[in-house]
């Protein structure tokens, strides 16, 4: 839960920097990408969660076709967002990184 919690933080911090470049777009993109990767984050905690409570031979058959999908849903979420939406890429990135460093910073901070 610290992990889940520490990644809408810094999502708002990345908003409230964004926010001082006084580029909606680019807050937008940040918004969108943050949305998007802290939904499928939640999505994947909780099915690693139901699989781990499970111990019938489906539970990894399931795991595998609920990651496909999780995988469809990203790419069909990012496909709106660019094609249609035409969010801005950059902003869209950088919200998208917020897992990744959010994994960073826990990684270091276990290290030292």
């Amino acid at each position: 839960m610290q992990m889940a919690r520490r990644n809408w933080i810094i999502l708002a911090l990345f908003l409230v920097a964004s926010a001082l470049m006084r580029d909606p777009a680019f807050s937008l993109g940040i918004l969108c990408g943050g949305l998007t990767v802290v939904t499928g984050y939640q999505w994947l905690h909780g099915a690693l969660v139901k699989i781990l409570q499970r111990s019938d031979a489906g539970a990894v058959r399931s795991f595998q076709t609920g990651y496909l999908v999780r995988l469809l849903a990203l790419g069909v979420v990012l496909g709106i967002l660019i094609a249609v939406l035409k969010v801005n890429i950059v902003g869209l990135v950088i919200g998208l990184s917020v897992v990744v460093i959010n994994i960073f910073w826990t990684t270091v901070k276990r290290i030292i």
